[in-house]
């Protein structure tokens, strides 16, 4: 029986001029994009991301 991974979540705003960058930073640091959604006003979308935890 193989053990279950456990992960950890994150939310980011990202800002459009920088999401490419914000998102690589994230990537460098080992999270795993889930999703990106608009926030809650409609402007600055939100990623959301999961790495497993202890990484």
């Amino acid at each position: 029986m193989t053990e279950q991974t456990r992960w950890e979540y994150a939310t980011v705003p990202l800002l459009i001029h920088a999401t490419k960058q914000i998102l690589d930073q994230w990537g460098e640091d080992g999270w795993e994009l889930v999703t990106v959604i608009p926030g809650p006003e409609g402007s600055n979308p939100v990623a959301y991301l999961k790495r497993p935890k202890g990484a």
